[in-house]
């Protein structure tokens, strides 16, 4: 029958479908960043590795390009009146992009640092709990919102008026009534901010004798000592410790009031609302560094006192089941909540505890077992931020989805990375296609299909140097080929220290009343999984010293008028040789002051808004781009002008800037310290905005070596390191340590333990099984006694 009708099973394999011919994704001609009219084939259910040199293009490959295209397709489907309401996203530069699916993206940035944003409210396992303690908790005093910090508790009642028809109004009485589980006294932060007044004036003198210790605060500055001097309520030649109480309540805490200052009007109110306005309400990263070193000295932030830190009020924290209360529940590690949820048997809930359950179980499965819902999210690392956001898809049913990846094994020790591999593995078997940006050798190991892009940074990369299998990359004649199997070896001789820095007693997060001497005049490196407090340890139990340069992993913030130019303090000896060679302000060579372009105002493009479509940049046609006035470029320096300064690499620049008629020690001093940590091929003019994570981290790095500090603390310098990179990375810490700078620095890679003088590794385990020392010594004597995981696993890669 089958034979006849040619329906049957036979007919059907001997016939390939017509759907099953789309099994790859086709890029053709992606020139988006520094990519080079690039064209591959990418196959789909497979899981695909991209690596290259930091720089090389893989990000603008794989988000700025795939992914971009993917997720402006998708909007693209809803109704203009939707899309309203969405962000608008252009399309790449590309020529073809072909069989795609969706994609769901999980990047390395790190989470919202917003106060109010906790593990549990970025998983959605915060809204679960507070559902489950609205239904069985005792007392009960409320729904959901009864539980949730961020929901403050409302009453109202008044008159409203009712329009029922043209003749039929009547006002009625109504109540409102909102219960939420906010603390009053903090609004749900869980800290008070107190302004610590003996930063801000000194009382034993006057105004009129300088008593403003406030950065910018001069006695010939109407705006700010001028108007308290002269507004009526002080007395400007009386100290400030001799003011009555209505003085000292007029100088610190009265409202705005009109004033007339030397015929003037202006508003004057007092110093702690006007410290808060001015100071405290802008971003500390984006301030200078001698004013945000104020803030640091002039706010502490302590525990709330009525809530004791849990965010919510005395009845949100009454209400329990089985004597656990949500705070309590909130501050568990999560690995216990898990098993506690486990333990509740409640029928008329079970599909909420079934939900709860996933969710925690994969907190535990992931590795982040050792986290608590309330920890803040802004607090989590870039490995911990990325793995959280992996929660949601772990137990999702999709499939023939597109996941993209950047650098997953980020901030994980080498025993936690076999299992992240599971995970992706796992993802890829459900027919789900898995692509993934990477630098470890661990991670590339377990790759179906690899591209490698390069073969250098930026200019000198944007091009596919291999497609293949690991064996062909490994055989390969590029870059990471001839790298793939380095190993750095340990040293023969290890630096004697030049003293101790003393830890004694520390007790921040998991640590465990942990006793330390960290050696100095040497390279330390502190290891341990991910969770057993070596952050804590480092960054939370330094004793405070003027000395200690901390350069971490908070993301660099910038808009795109931001380049490494105006970053590093590079623009400023710049603009003032410019203006000495040419006999003008200095204020004419920036495109954010007086020498910007008036028709694009600086921006080099003219922007212009389509609503729901993307918005259409196009270059500036009086300028062509170079965001100056024509009368700015016509000013040089060297025989170029400003423009083409900023158009320049770091590595030309420096030898600009080197010698003859441009010679500026200043400029070339900061180009030093870029090329030093391997930025050499970025440009001076690059918007901030374009660089990949790890080259935001060592723009960061360079900046930070320019401040005379003799302590050094790196949070995973190797972060977005190429392998062939970590190698320059480990001769610019000899060098460091060598002019006599004690350098700290918490790492995973093996290549930089191997290298340490001295090595301290915390656990044994993370959250409550860690916190503890468990080695002290050389890398030698860790690698010798393999008494840890860290132990262990050196071992392993040195033996390799």
């Amino acid at each position: 029958m089958s034979k006849a009708t040619g329906t049957g099973t036979g007919a059907r394999s001997s016939v390939p479908h017509g759907a099953d011919s789309h099994d790859v994704i086709r890029v053709h001609g992606a020139r988006e960043n520094n990519l080079k009219d690039v064209s591959i084939e990418i196959p789909k259910r497979r899981l695909t590795v991209f690596t290259g040199v930091s720089g090389s293009g893989k990000s603008s490959l794989v988000f700025n390009t795939i992914a971009a295209e993917s997720q402006r397709l998708i909007n693209e489907t809803y109704s203009s009146f939707v899309q309203g309401f969405m962000p608008a996203l252009a399309r790449p530069e590309v020529d073809v992009l072909d069989g795609l699916t969706t994609v769901i993206t999980v990047d390395q940035q790190r989470m919202g640092a917003d106060p109010r944003s906790t593990v549990g409210t970025a998983t959605d396992a915060n809204a679960m709990l507070r559902i489950l303690f609205s239904r069985l908790g005792k007392p009960h005093i409320g729904p959901p919102s009864a539980y949730s910090f961020n929901t403050a508790t409302v009453r109202a009642s008044g008159g409203i008026t009712v329009e029922r028809g043209a003749a039929r109004t009547k006002t009625v009485k109504a109540t409102y009534n909102r219960t939420g589980g906010m603390c009053t006294h903090c609004e749900g932060r869980g800290k008070v901010s107190d302004i610590d007044l003996t930063q801000l004036y000194d009382d034993s003198k006057s105004i009129a004798e300088g008593a403003f210790t406030i950065p910018g605060w001069k006695s010939d500055n109407v705006w700010t000592v001028g108007i308290y001097a002269e507004s009526g309520f002080l007395d400007p030649d009386k100290p400030i410790r001799r003011y009555t109480k209505k003085e000292m309540q007029d100088f610190l805490y009265r409202e705005p009031t009109k004033v007339k200052v030397n015929g003037v009007n202006l508003t004057y109110e007092g110093l702690i609302p006007k410290i808060q306005k001015s100071f405290l309400s802008k971003d500390k990263e984006a301030m200078q560094p001698h004013i945000r070193a104020f803030v640091e000295r002039a706010v502490t932030f302590t525990t709330c006192p009525e809530c004791d830190g849990t965010r919510l009020s005395e009845g949100a924290r009454s209400s329990k089941i089985k004597r656990i209360s949500i705070a309590d529940a909130c501050a568990m590690e999560i690995r216990d909540l898990a098993e506690w949820v486990r333990g509740l048997k409640e029928p008329s809930v079970a599909p909420l505890l079934a939900a709860l359950q996933r969710t925690l179980d994969s907190f535990v499965e992931i590795g982040l077992g050792y986290l608590a819902l309330d920890r803040p999210a802004g607090t989590l690392s870039g490995g911990e931020a990325q793995r959280v956001k992996m929660i949601r898809h772990l137990g999702s049913a999709l499939t023939d989805v597109t996941y993209v990846f950047d650098e997953p094994t980020i901030g994980l020790h080498p025993h936690d990375i076999q299992r992240m591999n599971d995970l992706l593995l796992r993802l890829r078997d459900k027919g789900n296609t898995v692509l993934v940006v990477e630098h470890k050798p661990e991670a590339i190991a377990i790759a179906d299909h690899v591209v490698d892009l390069g073969p250098g940074a930026g200019t000198a990369g944007g091009t596919v140097c291999f497609e293949g299998t690991v064996e062909g990359l490994r055989a390969g004649d590029t870059i990471t080929g001839r790298h793939l199997d380095d190993r750095a070896t340990l040293k023969e001789t290890v630096r004697e220290p030049a003293g101790t820095l003393e830890i004694r007693g520390a007790t921040a997060n998991n640590l465990r009343d942990v006793d330390v001497d960290i050696p100095l005049g040497a390279l330390v490196v502190i290891t341990g999984v991910a969770g057993s407090g070596k952050s804590s340890l480092v960054h939370g139990s330094i004793p405070a010293r003027e000395q200690v340069v901390s350069v971490d992993q908070t993301p660099i913030r910038g808009s795109r008028r931001s380049n490494p130019a105006t970053y590093t303090g590079l623009l400023e000896p710049i603009r003032k040789a410019f203006a000495k060679a040419n006999g003008v302000k200095p204020a004419l060579f920036s495109a954010n002051s007086e020498g910007a372009c008036p028709t694009c105002n600086g921006a080099g493009v003219i922007y212009t808004d389509l609503a729901m479509m993307a918005g259409v940049a196009t270059p500036c046609e009086d300028c062509e781009g170079k965001r100056f006035q024509a009368e700015v470029l016509e000013f040089r320096l060297g025989g170029r002008d400003i423009s083409e300064v900023l158009a320049m690499s770091v590595n030309e620049a420096e030898e600009f800037f080197g010698s003859g008629e441009a010679h500026t020690p200043a400029a070339h001093k900061i180009l030093d310290r870029l090329a030093d940590v391997g930025l050499g091929y970025l440009t001076l003019g690059q918007p901030l905005t374009t660089l990949s994570g790890g080259e935001r981290q060592r723009l960061k790095l360079a900046t930070h070596m320019s401040e005379k500090g003799g302590v050094y603390v790196l949070d995973e310098p190797t972060t977005g390191l190429h392998l062939a990179d970590v190698e320059n990375l480990l001769g610019l810490l000899d060098r460091l340590v060598d002019s006599g700078k004690s350098v700290i620095v918490i790492e995973h890679h093996q290549a930089v333990m191997a290298h340490a003088d001295w090595i301290i590794d915390l656990g044994p385990g993370a959250g409550h099984d860690g916190g503890k020392v468990v080695f002290e010594g050389t890398p030698a004597d860790l690698v010798a006694k393999r008494s840890t995981l860290t132990g262990e696993h050196l071992a392993a890669y040195v033996s390799a």
